[in-house]
């Protein structure tokens, strides 16, 4: 499967990808979902961090959710929803894969910038997928992009369940 970094996301679909941005931005904590030994999912809260072009995934050292991605790098980070169930700010997930950084110098410059607890994992999302999911006049509005392809929009009638359109 094709991935990407998220500066090549942000050149793909600039718009989208500063929504999206905003939307992991509101809140600290987030939901990241790794597989376990035995294919299981496994749900974690984590904080993710846009720096120097990327998305980053940082983590207590050895904690499952980091064993989990050096044995398997897939993940899907879910945003944090927020307080209410109004939905005014669109669902975000990002889905990839999670290339763990261990070049000194990336992780001296990352140190600088968030000065996260050390010591850490610092893994950078290849991103696979990336969705936003929201209601907008009674619809609810599916925006995905893939890296290669365009952004794709699904609008699906509240009323009917059918789709309106897709662009």
């Amino acid at each position: 499967m094709t991935s990407s970094s998220w500066a090549a996301f942000q050149v793909a679909e600039p718009g989208f990808a500063e929504t999206v941005q905003a939307r992991f931005e509101q809140h600290k904590h987030h939901i990241l979902a790794t597989l376990r030994k035995d294919g299981s999912p496994r749900l974690t809260g984590l904080e993710v961090n846009f720096h120097f072009g990327e998305l980053w995934l940082g983590m207590m050292p050895n904690s499952r959710k980091a064993l989990d991605l050096r044995r398997d790098p897939r993940f899907a980070v879910h945003a944090n929803p927020g307080p209410d169930d109004a939905m005014e700010c669109a669902d975000v997930r990002v889905c990839g894969h999670a290339v763990e950084e261990t070049d000194p110098d990336v992780l001296a410059q990352f140190i600088g910038e968030v000065k996260p607890p050390e010591p850490f994992h610092l893994f950078r999302a290849e991103l696979t997928e990336v969705v936003s999911t929201g209601v907008e006049n009674e619809d609810l509005v599916v925006q995905v992009w893939r890296p290669g392809k365009p952004l794709r929009t699904i609008h699906r009638g509240t009323d009917d369940g059918n789709p309106r359109g897709t662009t």
